[in-house]
């Protein structure tokens, strides 16, 4: 079995979460794991390092048999994080996905790219603000990621549409469902001209907890997250965060003091993040003139 197969298998098994896959990650780059594949599932357990009770072991062991024998078969294009195009930027965060699918161009990973999130029940100003920093940002040949999200993620991709730029969207669900369902059209023209990332297999459907495991991706594959509006509890800060965990600027757009939907953004600011009101002051707080 190849490797890249054998890790795609290892992402197939029941079992094994994001933290495991970081285990597995890890013991390889030391070369603390057997170099031939399949691993048996003895030494499977041993790279894991971690006690598992008998039950949870031979749960762990049929699931791992199922998908040695699901992996050669698969049809869904995807990267591993060792395959030499996987992007640099998502290696260098905490968890990287040790699998992802897509869907579209993934040269688009290539390009200089900024996260642009915020929250779903977007106000006039937060929309006016994707609309007039988008083109600009497109202009500068920077690809926008987002999470397909109702509010401003969705905007920031028809945004980037309209301006002729490349969107990535990382999604909640496999990349043959859509959540939410109005949104599958945007969803397919993401795919066809942009490029469509999920970390579950094509049948997964949306699940709470995958949100914020996605929101990881959303800040580990651009260089900088722009937070547009974001209530005080929200998603948005979730991905601001994972962007700050991983050393990655953070930019948040003032809004009025008296709207809910600005709130996150301002706590944002008292924390640190730097405040813009232009794509100039954007471009200039994360260096994207140069390319850096």
């Amino acid at each position: 079995m190849k490797k890249r197969q054998f890790m795609l298998a290892l992402h197939l098994t029941k079992g094994i979460g994001r933290a495991r896959e970081a285990v597995i990650i890890q013991r390889i780059e030391a070369k603390q794991a057997p170099e031939s594949y399949p691993w048996s599932v003895t030494a499977l357990a041993f790279v894991l390092g971690s006690e598992m009770d008998a039950a949870f072991f031979a749960n762990l062991a049929s699931a791992y048999q199922e998908a040695l024998k699901q992996a050669p078969q698969y049809q869904e294009d995807y990267l591993t994080y060792f395959d030499d195009d996987y992007p640099e930027r998502l290696r260098q965060i905490y968890q990287p996905p040790l699998v992802f699918f897509y869907k579209g161009d993934r040269r688009a990973l290539t390009l200089p790219a900024l996260a642009v999130v915020g929250t779903r029940t977007a106000t006039p100003y937060g929309l006016e603000v994707i609309r007039q920093f988008i083109p600009e940002l497109v202009n500068q040949g920077i690809a926008i990621v987002s999470g397909l999200a109702k509010g401003i993620d969705v905007m920031a991709h028809q945004a980037t549409f309209a301006a002729g730029g490349v969107p990535i969207a990382v999604i909640g669900s496999g990349i043959g469902r859509t959540y939410p369902k109005q949104h599958q059209y945007l969803q397919e023209e993401v795919g066809q001209q942009g490029l469509l990332i999920s970390e579950y297999p094509k049948a997964t459907p949306p699940h709470r907890a995958h949100f914020p495991e996605r929101n990881r991706i959303i800040a580990g594959l651009a260089q900088a997250t722009l937070v547009v509006e974001a209530k005080g509890r929200s998603g948005s800060l979730i991905t601001a965060n994972a962007a700050l965990q991983n050393n990655r600027d953070v930019l948040a757009v003032f809004g009025s003091i008296f709207s809910a939907e600005s709130a996150g953004c301002h706590d944002l600011i008292a924390a640190g993040a730097r405040p813009v009101c232009s794509v100039k002051e954007l471009l200039e707080a994360v260096n994207f003139m140069t390319g850096n």
